[in-house]
């Protein structure tokens, strides 16, 4: 591929839809920052923060399913066109609402205007580019759209002081429409590539290492985002007694952290990847630290509360993994409905984190306005519980590769005689997947 059209098609394809994953980004982090201003002007309680804030997630995961399918029918260009004006009508209902109902009836369609996001870019990235660059390119679309949560923090914080946060959701719309214009009016149209392979969605939910995979990573990113997007901000008020300058700040921090650790998995799978090592091992490293850091807030570790929040903040990156360890899985022809599968329980259980979370803070009284220390600790326990028994799921199958491990042999099982693929070779150091017999299928 020439230099020249290697740039066109970042400029034409890449980029465009990583302005929209941004605005993803930003409308779904936004509320940690303006929570105590939603408090304050409309009076919802921590339970009705926490479902206003969590049905984002719900009706994100929802449309993961039919979205893989429209994404692989007819393109990440149009459906992500389309669902981004709805985004951006979500985004204008929610400056205007003055109840509860209309509120949530305003996220919703926040929710399901950027449920292709990532997915649409996702897409883009396996139809437009080689497949040796798909790990790298993720964690570089991953790594720009989560510069939205940066923006959700400090540069947020300033456009508050003069502005109120209902004409800054007006900004939100009109960004998020004239996204939805450039993707439909620059980004190209590409033919379906022919394939033997037939594309069903239950060829991705009946192949037994998504279901190996799939619990350890949703536990781990969706409850990280459950965190980052909403319950940091009141931990480090309630918790670490953080004033309002200090809380923006780490929050900032967090979400520098969550961009560079996008980039940093990209990078890493993509070299790792070369060398013949399954993304799974990246996954596993990933899922321990962060239970490590959930674990050093509960006990109340002696160490800068920034630390584990930082970790807590990196892990909700690692999509990034998730994603390259389904490219191995599936063909290109199912990228769409395998990464919608896959995302259906990412954020469905960072809509079910979140908003239990709430529920669960609700049971103790608030003492001079704040929380006590145990409400958050029993609500993040429980969390953490349900990801330990994610990655016992998850390496119970590995019990028998202990010595393979010891020897340096990559933490990887390759396909059973029993799935529908296996690897037959490989070519520019990327894994070439290919029927394992004429009758298979996908």
């Amino acid at each position: 591929m020439q230099i020249s059209g290697t740039w066109r098609l970042i400029a034409r394809v890449f980029l465009p839809f990583a302005a929209g994953y941004y605005l993803s980004y930003l409308l779904r982090t936004i509320n940690a920052l303006i929570a105590s201003h939603l408090s304050s002007d409309t009076g919802l309680g921590t339970a009705d923060l926490g479902l206003l804030t969590s049905v984002y997630f719900l009706v994100f995961a929802a449309a993961q399913i039919p979205i893989g399918i429209l994404l692989d029918r007819f393109g990440p260009r149009r459906v992500q066109s389309v669902l981004l004006l709805l985004a951006a009508a979500g985004a204008g209902l929610f400056a205007i609402s003055t109840d509860f109902l209309s509120f949530l009836i305003a996220r919703a369609m926040i929710g399901l205007g950027v449920a292709a996001a990532l997915t649409a870019g996702l897409k883009s990235i396996v139809l437009w580019f080689p497949r040796e660059r798909v790990a790298l390119l993720n964690g570089y679309m991953v790594m720009l759209g989560s510069l939205g949560a940066v923006t959700a923090t400090v540069p947020v914080e300033h456009l508050l002081a003069w502005m109120g946060w209902r004409q800054l959701f007006e900004v939100l719309a009109a960004a998020t429409g004239a996204t939805a214009i450039l993707i439909y009016a620059v980004v190209p149209e590409r033919g379906k590539v022919p394939s033997a392979a037939r594309a069903t969605l239950g060829s991705v939910f009946g192949d037994r290492r998504f279901w190996r995979m799939a619990p350890l990573s949703a536990t781990c990113v969706g409850s990280s985002w459950s965190l980052q997007g909403l319950w940091a901000s009141p931990w480090l008020t309630d918790v670490e007694g953080l004033d309002r300058a200090s809380l923006v700040r780490q929050l900032f921090i967090m979400s520098i952290m969550l961009s560079g650790g996008a980039w940093l998995f990209g990078m890493t799978v993509h070299h790792i990847k070369r060398r013949g090592i399954g993304a799974e091992t990246i996954l596993t490293i990933v899922a321990v630290l962060f239970v490590a850091a959930e674990l050093a807030l509960i006990l109340r570790a002696p160490l800068p509360s920034i630390l584990p929040w930082s970790v807590v903040a990196i892990a909700g990156t690692a999509t990034v993994v998730s994603f390259a360890v389904i490219a191995d899985y599936f063909p290109p022809e199912l990228a769409g409905r395998a990464n919608g599968a896959l995302n259906v329980l990412h954020f469905g259980w960072a809509f079910l984190a979140q908003s239990a979370t709430g529920l669960i803070l609700e049971q103790w009284p608030t003492i001079d306005g704040h929380r006590p220390v145990p409400a958050y600790q029993v609500a993040f326990g429980l969390n953490v519980a349900l990801q330990i028994a994610a990655f016992a799921w998850f390496a119970l199958p590995w019990r028998q590769s202990v010595a393979p491990w010891i020897s340096l042999i990559p933490f990887f099982m390759p396909a059973s005689e029993s799935d529908d693929v296996e690897s037959v070779g490989v070519y520019e150091n990327s894994v070439i997947l290919v029927p394992a017999d004429d009758d298979a299928e996908w």
